[in-house]
C-alpha cells in the first residue's frame, strides 16, 4: 500500500497503532470497528478501527494494536493471526504516526466496550455493508471543505482518518465497489460539535 505524501509521517510524531480485525461473522465476512465516547475530549464520538498510542512495554505497533483491542473491545489476542503490518500513516490533527495492524479473527471472542468513558460502541460491520454504494458519500464541513469519503454502516457515520484508511483497505482487498464520490453531505452538527473538541 502506497502512502501519499499528506499522510507521511513526520519523524517527531508520537507513535500509534490500530487493529483492522477481520472476521467471518454472522452477516458474512466483516471488520470490526469501535464508537468512540461522546465524553472525550479528542476524537470524541468518531468511529474508529481499535487502536491508540505505542507504551514501551507493548513491543511494538502489534502488541499495541493486540493490546488495544482488548482494552476496548474485549478482543482475545490469542484468538487473532496477524496478517500484515502496514506502512506508517500520519495523524495530523494529533501528530500521531499510525502503523496499521491487518489481523484474521481465527476465533472469534465477544465483544463490547471495554471502558464506557474511551468506547460507546462496538460493531462487527459487514463489508457487504460497508461497499455498498447506497452506504458511501462524500462528507464537507459546511464551509465547504471536502473531508473525504464515508461510510453510513449500523447506525455510525465513519468519516475522517478511519473512512480514508477503510477506503484504501478495502481497495486494495478487491472488496471496493463502484460509488458515486459526488454524494456530499454536510457532516451533521452533532458530529461536528464534537469534533471541533480536537
Amino acid at each position: 500500500m502506497t502512502v501519499p505524501p499528506f499522510l507521511r509521517p513526520t519523524r517527531n510524531a508520537r507513535p500509534a497503532a490500530v487493529l483492522i480485525l477481520f472476521g467471518d461473522g454472522p452477516d458474512g465476512p466483516d471488520i470490526l470497528l469501535t464508537e468512540r465516547a461522546a465524553t472525550l475530549n479528542k476524537h470524541a464520538g468518531q468511529p474508529a478501527f481499535p487502536g491508540g498510542r505505542i507504551d514501551p512495554e507493548d513491543d511494538g505497533p502489534v502488541g499495541a494494536a493486540l493490546r488495544e483491542a482488548w482494552e476496548e473491545a474485549g478482543v482475545q489476542a490469542s484468538g487473532c493471526d496477524v496478517l500484515a503490518v502496514l506502512p506508517e500513516l500520519y495523524l495530523s490533527r494529533s501528530d500521531y504516526r499510525v502503523t496499521p495492524v491487518a489481523a484474521w479473527w481465527r476465533e472469534p471472542s465477544e465483544v463490547s466496550p471495554g471502558h464506557p468513558g474511551e468506547v460507546a460502541t462496538v460493531a462487527r460491520v459487514p463489508i457487504a455493508e460497508l461497499v455498498d454504494p447506497a452506504n458511501r458519500l462524500t462528507v464537507r464541513h459546511p464551509s465547504g471543505m471536502t473531508l473525504g469519503p464515508a461510510f453510513k454502516a449500523r447506525g455510525m457515520l465513519v468519516w475522517g482518518f478511519t473512512a480514508g484508511l477503510l477506503t484504501r483497505v478495502l481497495e486494495a482487498g478487491g472488496w471496493d465497489r463502484p460509488w458515486d464520490p459526488d454524494h456530499i453531505e454536510d457532516l451533521p452538527p452533532e458530529v461536528l460539535n464534537l469534533a471541533a473538541r480536537g
